[in-house]
């Protein structure tokens, strides 16, 4: 089976070729090309990819190309992890927002819609020559904002695109661990779009364990949610918010943070990656060893001036190990071989919400097996929630209404409809600042 990969030469495609090496079930992925539009990191993550490799036996065979047409023939999945402008545009991304008082986090707020205005044409270009050169494969998009750009691909895939994400993995470990629960064997009832979902309830065994965590206070805050959001606050919701709603419940203490910080998180990435491809490419260096400091080091200061914000301290060693390679794992596994399981996926909303239309992407628990990812009916959301998931939703259309017609009125009309956007006249200023630093921007007019 031939797995393509989209951004093969980003940092953390590592996790995913290394759980491939773990597979030995029948059907599993042979084949692995990297496409990248930059050869040097192309060469930097095959090396360490080799050096994995030469630690397993029977290894799918790696292979490398520029050539996106080349890379898509004969796929039988195509997995996505562009980042249209790279961590340059992530920097400015964060740094334009910030400028003008608010949010500019790669997913949230300003900084997302920048992301998803420059990515959203690239993401559909990818998708119809998909169409057209591999139409059985099967795409997994975890590229961001991953329900908007999996939304603007499904319009062209159906339901052959499917968006993963390892948060509502990740807040599922925790909590089943610290009610002394396996992961596993544990029902997650989580809902709402991709990094704004609540887990309403966790159950084993057919009982729903998250109550006996909300009327713990100890057991409560023990966790990194708990940590982050405050014993209150979670029980006032009666339920575990995904950790990127600290940025919608405490937004202004983020903003503030981000403007203090020494760099922001995209700078950082930025030097830092800059770094782990130099030191890659130098003569005689272990490329695997690199890259290990390099990521640990990434983990441990995810969302850090969230958690400094909310006194949460560092991360713990349990959350540092990732998940959305073993999300894709699995996808791939129940598809190819009709291994039916449950996972927390992002695709089209069917009928699911009823507050939403049927084209909708949102994050849910979906059944999956050999003919896709089927959403499970959830109950609906409380209104608080869905206010929150309509308004950002509306925003995400116009996102994509903008990068469809090139309106620069449009653009300016998905910023001022975001609850993070104070201001049209911000709302205006942001469009403006953005195409000055974006020349893939150009394009609105």
């Amino acid at each position: 089976m031939k797995l393509t990969i989209l951004g093969g030469g980003g940092f953390r495609v590592p996790l995913v070729y290394g759980a491939l090496l773990g597979d030995r079930g029948e059907g599993r992925v042979t084949e692995v090309v990297l496409h990248d539009l930059d050869a040097g990191r192309l060469t930097a993550v095959t090396r360490v990819l080799a050096e994995q490799a030469s630690q397993a036996e029977d290894a799918p065979v790696v292979t490398a190309t520029t050539d996106l047409d080349e890379a898509l023939r004969g796929a039988d999945f195509i997995f996505s992890a562009i980042r249209v402008g790279g961590l340059e545009g992530r920097a400015n991304d964060e740094r334009v927002a910030l400028a003008e008082g608010v949010l500019g986090q790669e997913t949230v707020g300003a900084g997302g819609i920048a992301y998803g205005l420059r990515t959203v044409p690239v993401a559909v270009d990818i998708a119809q020559r998909v169409a057209r050169l591999a139409p059985d494969a099967w795409v997994i998009n975890f590229t961001n904002p991953a329900g908007l750009v999996t939304e603007a691909m499904s319009r062209h895939l159906g339901d052959r695109v499917i968006g993963i994400c390892d948060s509502p993995v990740g807040l599922g470990r925790r909590i089943a661990r610290v009610l002394g629960a396996n992961p596993r064997e544990a029902w997650i009832d989580y809902v709402g779009l991709n990094h704004l979902g609540w887990v309403r309830g966790l159950r084993v065994a057919g009982r729903d364990e998250l109550p006996r965590l909300l009327a713990d206070p100890e057991l409560l805050g023990s966790f990194e949610e708990g940590k982050l959001f405050g014993v209150d606050w979670l029980q006032s919701l009666g339920a575990i918010p995904n950790e990127y709603l600290h940025y919608y419940y405490f937004n202004r203490e983020a903003v503030r943070a981000y403007q203090q910080a020494e760099k922001t998180r995209g700078a950082f990435l930025h030097d830092q990656q800059a770094r782990f491809y130099d030191e890659v490419g130098a003569p005689g260096a272990k490329a695997l060893d690199v890259w290990d400091r390099t990521r640990a080091e990434r983990e441990a200061t995810y969302m850090s001036e969230n958690r400094e914000t909310a006194g949460a301290g560092e991360r713990d060693a349990d959350d540092l190990s990732g998940g959305y390679e073993k999300v894709a794992l699995a996808l791939m596994r129940a598809i190819a071989r009709d291994e039916r399981t449950t996972l927390i996926l992002n695709v089209r909303n069917q009928s699911t919400l009823s507050v939403l239309d049927n084209d909708a992407v949102i994050e849910v628990p979906c059944l999956v097996d050999a003919n896709g990812a089927h959403p499970v009916t959830v109950a609906p959301l409380p209104d608080h929630a869905t206010g929150l998931v309509c308004a950002v939703k509306a925003v995400e259309r116009e996102v994509l209404a903008a990068a469809e017609s090139g309106s620069r009125t449009t653009a300016v009309k998905a910023f001022a409809l975001h609850p993070l956007v104070d201001s049209v006249n911000v709302a205006r200023r942001l469009v403006e600042g953005y195409r000055e630093v974006h020349p893939g921007l150009a394009y609105l007019k």
